[in-house]
């Protein structure tokens, strides 16, 4: 028993390890991906056939066609040791996992579909660079990213919920009410148009807010712009698509926030008679509000690598306060419901 609860407690703070090693690699990805290293090396998993960066000889001698710049060479290369890293995190997980199993309250199969999220990340590293950028797989590749941190973090949830004297103890199972389902579909939505809006270089499209290129609906090419089942390469760097086509994929973007945003009115004023709430909520309003702020920013600045980067991480923290606050619901809920129940048979009993 004492050997399952030291497990335990090594599993939850690795866990948590993973929730915060996870953000940096999505970060460290998105910094490779702004200053333009994504191509950095044009083969995978070596660099020009090694496993560090080469010399310029040999990377000539490898890829004629693609000449070394060694600064980019070394920005991928560490996005892609420090994501090997945490995909030996997952395994190691796995593999302490895999002892407790059996027991009833252990969320095993979380642990399982973070796994096979882990190696579908990396196959999309790997087609990330093999497709020239592909903006359908560099999207795709940032949302599992996120996907990755989300379960971390619920693992960890979960394994805080484990009771660590009867960890035979089943956990209560949650069920999405339709608004948070709805919420959480417009983030998810948001989400993949802020990375389609990055993959297809469309970030300073539309110039000037709250208007488009000085007018509140200019000349788009939606069509084009969402036309997820174009042929890959020859390559995507710098983007392949024209001016109205990337201002619609912005537009488009806009939308998305402001849609996003009423949602989560919405779900503050459906939760704020519950006071132990209402901190949360606030919390996402105001993540909300700072990624908001960010986005208008870039676009006002055009587009400077350190607010980039912090737009990436507002949309981390807007995912993570959510997250938190769902499962504080849960637990409110929960509760709440415990309360009742013992109320109820307290009043059969003097029935």
């Amino acid at each position: 028993m004492e050997k399952q609860i030291a497990r335990l407690k090594l599993l939850r703070g690795l866990s948590l390890v993973g929730v915060v090693f996870t953000i940096v690699v999505i970060l460290v990805g998105v910094w490779t991906r702004l200053v333009d290293a994504g191509l950095g090396c044009p083969d995978w998993p070596g660099c020009y056939g090694r496993l560090v960066v080469p010399d310029a000889d040999t990377a000539s001698l490898h890829s004629p066609d693609a000449p070394l710049e060694t600064f980019k060479a070394w920005v991928e290369m560490i996005h892609r040791y420090i994501a090997s890293g945490l995909g030996l995190l997952v395994l190691a997980l796995v593999a302490l996992a895999f002892p407790l199993r059996r027991l009833a309250g252990y969320p095993w199969r979380l642990t399982l579909v973070l796994l096979v999220v882990i190696i579908l990340q990396g196959a999309f590293g790997a087609f990330t660079v093999t497709l020239k950028l592909w903006p359908q797989v560099v999207t795709l590749h940032l949302l599992g990213g996120l996907t990755v941190m989300l379960l971390f973090l619920w693992l960890y949830l979960r394994l805080r919920q484990t009771s660590f004297e009867d960890i035979h103890k089943p956990v209560a199972k949650r069920r999405m009410s339709p608004l948070w389902a709805l919420v959480a579909a417009l983030l998810v939505g948001q989400l993949a148009l802020g990375g389609w809006t990055s993959s297809n270089y469309a970030g300073i499209s539309c110039q000037g807010f709250p208007t488009c290129n000085g007018e509140w609906w200019p000349d788009m090419d939606w069509s084009d712009g969402f036309h997820l089942t174009q042929t890959v390469g020859p390559n995507y760097l710098h983007g392949q698509l024209h001016a109205d086509a990337r201002a619609a994929i912005h537009f488009g973007h806009r939308l998305g926030a402001l849609a996003l945003g009423v949602g989560l009115v919405l779900l503050a004023v459906a939760h704020w008679a519950r006071r132990d709430l209402r901190p949360w909520m606030l919390g996402i309003l105001g993540a909300y509000a700072l990624q908001i702020a960010l986005g208008i920013a870039n676009v006002l600045l055009w587009l400077p690598l350190s607010l980039a980067l912090a737009h990436t991480a507002g949309a981390v923290l807007l995912i993570v306060v959510m997250t938190l606050t769902y499962w504080r619901a849960g637990l409110t809920h929960s509760h709440e419901s415990g309360h009742q129940q013992a109320d109820n048979e307290k009043e059969w009993v003097h029935a």
